[in-house]
């Protein structure tokens, strides 16, 4: 039986002109994982260990099996995220360092999510890993929305989990070295719920698990040293970090993800918040390779093809659940097209906060609540400015991809029917020159040009 506030809700997504009252607005949870792969929990397809609480999760809610990320790589993919837009449209699209601390900042204009929840009484907060501009620029976290933030404002610092400091809001937050940063800051997202128990709030968890090197503590590498011994020769290495038997550590590590989740769960509950709580888990991007990390080892990318930076499907399809208690159907799942830009206008929907005019994201409502039509895509697009340069766009059941595109921005694209193929192993170009014309035109149009990401220019890092 739904309570009261989920009628409200579900009322709210039926006719958007519904205002909340404050005290009924969903509370948001969004657990953003760092490379971690469409097969790397067992309820999409993980056989090596298991992700008990996130199952649970996904068999109370549901599973988005074709839901995609923002990009390939971070940063352009929280700039979606946050932004609403895809990489065709957005100010960061691509990983780009600022000396001497952070990253490529958001432009002060930009509309966030986290903005457009604060507008209407959320209370906000990041914990994790920012990346869209450093402490005191105009792509600082406490100037694009969020009332708090705590974690790594720069994705380079964040390759390490034993690291000298973190941020607290725009100050530096010395650490000894020898403490694990991911801990830290899932105790800091947690002190954030109980302290705003009794208003909206927005808790943004971008954790840095598993990107980068492979690093948990022994007591927790210990069980899956045991389970994979046949790896205790093999010295994973990354940032200066040393690990042995890197496959080990990435198995704590995503298993340490997945207790930590059900910390978040276990604390709504006894907070009397779990009814009321939106929570979404999602990647950032597929998997990596670094570090020791051994992707096909895992079957991180499932059954699709390609990694972190590649626009194949593996490298950009994520392993998605969406909870809310008494709306989302226990079990169900969703084959609906969705991607990183779509969750500004979801969440702001389901939040009765105002929609920014403009964006490229549709509303995922319908689907998660049941209620309502749900608006497809006309196409998805991701482009990428670094391996010489790539472009990618989906409709339908047809998804293109141009490489190179740094020395020949008009190559023919392959061409995949992903129903038939979704390994993405057999180009049909040549057998649909219709369909491949008509992608190509999309993708160029779908690329508005950028003076800071330009094909061919300031192909860096």
């Amino acid at each position: 039986m739904k309570t009261l506030k989920h009628t409200i809700a579900l009322i709210t997504v039926a006719f958007p002109c519904f205002v909340y009252a404050d005290e009924d607005r969903p509370n948001i949870v969004f657990v953003l994982a760092d490379d971690l792969g469409y097969g790397d929990l067992s309820c999409f397809g993980q056989k090596r260990f298991d992700t008990p609480r996130l199952d649970a999760l996904a068999a109370e809610g549901m599973r988005l099996t074709q839901h995609y990320s923002g990009s390939t790589v971070c940063a352009p993919s929280r700039c979606a995220l946050m932004t609403g837009l895809h990489t065709g449209h957005c100010a960061i699209r691509g990983n780009r360092e600022q000396k001497p601390l952070g990253q490529m900042p958001l432009p002060a204009e930009s509309v966030t999510l986290a903005e457009q929840l604060q507008a209407v009484g959320y209370a906000t907060g990041a914990f994790g890993k920012w990346g869209l501009g450093p402490p005191k620029s105009e792509g600082d976290p406490l100037l694009q929305g969020f009332d708090e933030f705590f974690g790594y404002n720069c994705q380079r610092n964040a390759h390490r989990y034993y690291t000298d400091f973190l941020f607290d809001g725009d100050e530096g937050y010395p650490l000894d070295g020898e403490t694990y940063t991911h801990e830290l800051i899932v105790d800091r997202a947690l002190a954030f719920i109980r302290r705003n128990r009794d208003t909206p709030f927005f808790c943004f968890l971008p954790v840095t698990i598993p990107h980068a090197a492979m690093e948990a503590p022994e007591e927790e590498r210990e069980p899956f040293r045991r389970q994979f011994p046949q790896f205790e020769n093999v010295v994973g290495r990354y940032a200066g970090a040393e690990t042995v038997n890197p496959i080990a550590s990435f198995a704590a590590m995503v298993s340490r993800l997945d207790s930590d989740v059900g910390r978040v769960v276990d604390l709504l509950k006894e907070l009397g918040l779990r009814e009321n709580t939106i929570l979404v888990f999602t990647s950032d991007n597929g998997p990596h390779v670094e570090g020791g990390h051994n992707p096909r080892f895992f079957d991180s990318n499932g059954p699709y093809r390609g990694f972190k930076r590649d626009l194949y499907e593996g490298g950009l399809r994520t392993p998605t659940i969406v909870h809310w208690p008494g709306c989302t159907r226990p079990g169900s799942e969703s084959d609906v097209p969705s991607a990183g830009w779509d969750w500004l206008p979801t969440l702001c929907e389901l939040a009765g906060a105002k929609v920014p005019a403009g964006i490229d994201g549709i509303s995922l409502a319908p689907t998660i609540t049941g209620v309502g039509d749900q608006e497809l895509h006309d196409y998805l697009y991701w482009e990428f400015h670094l391996e010489g340069g790539r472009q990618a766009i989906r409709r339908g059941p047809w998804k293109a991809i141009r490489l190179g595109v740094g020395k020949d921005p008009g190559a023919t694209p392959a061409l995949y029917h992903l129903p038939s193929d979704p390994g993405e192993q057999h180009n049909v170009a040549e057998k649909h020159p219709e369909m491949l014309a008509e992608l190509t035109a999309l993708m160029d149009s779908a690329h508005q040009p950028s003076e800071s990401f330009n094909f061919g220019q300031h192909m860096t890092p």
